[in-house]
């Protein structure tokens, strides 16, 4: 999104000195943002992160260039002067700072990235009056516009089918791993440990309103004691099942759905409705759990819904029977 405050300068204000400046900053700040992609990539993706490496490379020379430039004409100090001072440039949200990094995203950002460039140079030639100033810029709009066709040769280069297909894999492995399994762990756990308090309070308080409590309660220290359990499991540096931050959040928040899901019928007041609403909304959840674990665990369908559902069953009635007796 395009911002302005008052601490930021308007472009056509500034001085040549300063544009080479601003510039020699955006180079070198693209050339680390490439290269962190890339350090992050290398693990998984490495056919793709030697691109991002020699974009990095490209985006060094231009620096070079600039610099060598700014020396000739203003001296040794050059200030700090960062897009973010000055009006008008987009600002990119940090996704190489995401965990799991989705390498779909990646693309358009080095794409709308090299885009702000090439017309931030063409602007500034524009406006430029020094003759040597305003070719460099001139060719380096021209670097940037030929950017895009350079990623796509590199792509077509070093992205053969068979590596696509061995990146598509451990992309998919990725999501797995850091998205699908803690996520599938919470939702079973949620919905399945809560089962027998709720039904054991439906049962022995013969109110709605108190067996919601009691859901909410458990569905909610569920979802807590699972997050961290799993946030502190282990770092994901050694497994590769990626950032606790990501996977610990993931499986509180399905652990505490898991739980919720079966509690809400009980906002009705009659306890008898509100207790076979519930008993539905359980099949659901049963249901969805042996599907997921059949779509990206490999588990055939019926075998995945016995388990599940008789672990259900056995759950709700320890529920039934404490709360009867």
């Amino acid at each position: 999104m395009f911002t302005r405050d008052k601490t930021q300068r308007d472009f056509q204000s500034l001085s040549a000195r300063e544009i080479l400046a601003l510039a020699i900053a955006a180079e070198e700040e693209d050339g680390r943002i490439y290269r962190d992609i890339a350090s992050r990539l290398r693990p998984q993706f490495d056919a793709t992160a030697r691109i991002f490496e020699q974009m990095a490379a490209e985006e060094d020379e231009h620096r070079r260039l600039l610099i060598d430039m700014y020396r000739q004409k203003f001296g040794e100090h050059i200030p700090l002067l960062r897009r973010g001072d000055v009006s008008g440039f987009m600002r990119f949200p940090p996704v190489w700072l995401n965990e799991p990094l989705d390498v779909a995203k990646i693309w358009p950002l080095a794409e709308q990235i090299e885009g702000q460039n090439r017309r931030f140079y063409q602007l500034a030639a524009a406006r430029s009056e020094d003759a040597s100033i305003r070719k460099l810029l001139g060719d380096l709009a021209a670097a940037e516009a030929s950017h895009a066709h350079t990623a796509q040769e590199l792509q077509a280069s070093l992205l053969t089918e068979d590596v696509k297909h061995a990146e598509a894999q451990a992309a998919h492995k990725q999501f797995i791993l850091q998205i699908v399994q803690p996520g599938l762990a919470g939702l079973m756990d949620g919905s399945v440990s809560t089962l027998a308090p709720l039904f054991a309070a439906a049962f022995a308080t013969q109110s709605s309103h108190a067996t919601l409590l009691v859901g909410l309660a458990a569905a909610v220290g569920a979802g807590i004691s699972m997050g961290l359990t799993e946030g502190m499991s282990d770092d994901g540096k050694i497994s590769g099942r990626g950032s606790p931050w990501v996977r610990g959040p993931v499986c509180g928040l399905m652990t505490a759905v898991g739980g919720i899901g079966h509690a809400l019928p009980y906002l009705l007041g009659n306890v008898h409705l509100a207790t076979g609403l519930a008993a539905a909304v359980v099949s659901v959840e049963l249901v969805a759990i042996a599907w997921i674990r059949w779509k990206y665990m490999d588990s055939a369908f019926w075998q995945a819904m016995v388990q599940v559902v008789l672990g259900g069953a056995l759950v709700v009635l320890a529920g039934v029977l404490l709360g009867g007796g």
